[in-house]
């Protein structure tokens, strides 16, 4: 399991939060719980549609795939 860095900020009635080691990993929510939430679904479909753009972008290719443990 990789770790990440959240950093969570009250913005008025809101929390929002981002991921420091993933751009355009961030979200926002009513509740510091809703926020942290809503990031771990943000962080999950950021890497699925990566993978997927990864993929699409080398079809055709001979590539190899495996996994890299950090």
């Amino acid at each position: 399991m990789t770790k990440y860095t959240a950093v969570f900020r009250r913005d008025g009635p809101w929390w929002t939060g981002y991921v420091e080691e993933l751009p355009g990993a961030n979200t926002q929510g009513r509740t510091l719980e809703e926020a942290r939430e809503n990031l771990r679904e943000a962080v999950v479909l950021i890497l699925e549609a990566n993978r997927a753009l990864a993929q699409a972008e080398a079809a055709g290719e001979e590539v190899v795939r495996e996994e890299l443990a950090v």
